[in-house]
């Protein structure tokens, strides 16, 4: 595979090492770095990170879920081991199918999952929406600091008082080929402010960006210019699986309103949990609070290891509707 990704190594925030590695080979060809943690026979997680991350992003949140859950990450086209595709290969389609190969790959015949998306993975999980894999091995999602549609013109990261203006702003940042350089004080600073929130520690800030600017400036142009340009409304509309949302109230590239519209879109939303205080990389920045919500889905839309997989209906038929969708917020 490619180079290594780039991330600390001790600590909290350090990859664990996993269990399996393998290379998935995805629709068009392109190959995927995945890992496997945990025990086989466990209920599974599949976890997708979002731009300029890669697998090491969910390390805290993999340490947490691992001792009782199948885990399983990967890395996104051209970020962490996973090799760069041609211009072309570079699109919500390619997500999808990707996401789609990954299951496929990692996941016994009759396994389901819960999926885990933070936000370009989040929108991994809604361009995938009609994907009948995706209702055959989808137990239930959770979607972190994400969005569906039109995020230029929404981000905060360049805080102007005209639409127009922050849209081409924050165009202009997505589509930027500059090299981020090293990881300087004045480096971290700037990825602090445009992705943390204020009570960010210096580890996990740390953390982040040894992983942000790892990833090649080309990669992040391509997949920049599919982000400035999203449109996944349908995708989020026909996501027909049990699903909660996720963010930060400090969030300042996928800003709150993101994450309440996808909650009022969501055919069956499970709740939005609003993390005070916290940015776009919640993972990181509350890694408790992220694995906590996927326990939850666990323990709720997949039966305990040993008694098959998938949902569990009879529990799910007892709960109204109407209370699986109450909104919830945590302080």
């Amino acid at each position: 595979m490619s180079r290594r990704p780039g991330h600390v190594t001790t600590g909290p925030y350090a990859p664990p090492v996993p269990r399996t590695t393998l290379t998935v080979t995805s629709a068009d060809g392109a190959r995927l770095h995945a890992e496997v943690h945990g025990p086989e026979d466990a209920p599974a997680v599949v976890l997708a990170h979002g731009w300029t991350c890669s697998t090491a992003f969910w390390a805290p949140v993999v340490r947490d879920l691992a001792a009782e859950h199948k885990v399983v990450v990967y890395d996104q086209r051209g970020h962490g081991r996973s090799p760069a595709a041609g211009p072309a290969g570079h699109s919500t389609h390619a997500l999808a199918d990707d996401l789609v190969a990954v299951l496929d790959a990692t996941l016994r015949p009759d396994e389901r999952a819960v999926l885990g998306g933070h936000s370009m993975g989040g929108m991994t999980i809604m361009a995938a929406a009609g994907r009948p894999q995706l209702r055959e091995r989808a137990a239930a999602a959770l979607l972190c600091s994400t969005g569906m549609a039109d995020l230029p013109a929404e981000s905060r990261v360049f805080p102007l008082r005209s639409p127009q203006g922050r849209r081409r702003a924050h165009r202009l940042m997505l589509h930027s080929r500059a090299p981020l350089g090293p990881v300087s004080p004045l480096a971290k600073r700037a990825l602090r402010y445009a992705t943390m929130g204020p009570g960010a520690t210096a580890e996990q800030i740390e953390a982040c960006a040894r992983i942000v600017h790892a990833c090649p400036p080309g990669v992040r142009a391509r997949w920049g210019r599919v982000l400035s340009g999203l449109e996944l409304t349908g995708g989020a509309g026909g996501l027909e699986l049990p699903t909660a949302v996720l963010a930060g109230t400090a969030d300042r590239l996928t800003p709150l309103v993101h994450a309440r519209r996808l909650a009022s879109v969501l055919p069956d939303c499970l709740g939005l949990t609003e993390l005070p205080g916290r940015g776009h990389m919640t993972p990181v920045e509350d890694p408790g609070a992220v694995a906590g919500r996927l326990r939850e889905l666990v323990g709720d839309h997949l039966r305990p290891a040993g008694t098959g997989t998938g949902v569990d209906e009879s529990a799910a038929a007892e709960v109204p509707r109407s209370a699986r969708q109450k909104k919830e917020k945590t302080a």
